[in-house]
């Protein structure tokens, strides 16, 4: 029963995490949770994103705050993150990761994944 429940809580913080593009911390989704599985803890949630990350299910963005941010999107994009506010979010722009994947593997690199973090102030802090 214990495995059971513990798959339960693994599956629902993946779920919240996939559910959401605000890039939350592991506190973020703790709080969302703890009413629905109120035996869920703050180090069930951290080992698990951190069990995530290693596997290549979700990616780290960056720390904000002192908060790490999470993403579920792995594809290779472009993150903006707010000095201000803290607010992270997705840019679409492609072109820049393909050329730099290109000039990478011009030079012999393999590129696995490719992240970007810009930093600054978003449009509501400027």
């Amino acid at each position: 029963m214990k495995t059971t429940y513990h798959s339960q809580k693994r599956e629902a913080i993946l779920k919240k995490l996939r559910s959401t593009k605000s890039h939350p911390s592991a506190e973020w989704i703790y709080n969302e949770l703890k009413a629905e599985y109120p035996g869920i803890g703050i180090a069930t949630v951290y080992r698990n994103l951190k069990k995530f990350r290693e596997d290549g299910t979700i990616q780290s963005v960056a720390t904000v705050g002192g908060h790490e941010r999470y993403d579920a999107d792995i594809s290779n994009h472009i993150h903006f993150i707010c000095d201000t506010c803290g607010e992270v979010s997705d840019v679409d722009f492609e072109q820049k990761h393909i050329k730099l994947e290109s000039h990478l593997q011009q030079k012999g690199y393999s590129v696995a994944i490719c992240t970007t973090n810009l930093r600054g102030k978003c449009n509501k802090c400027a």
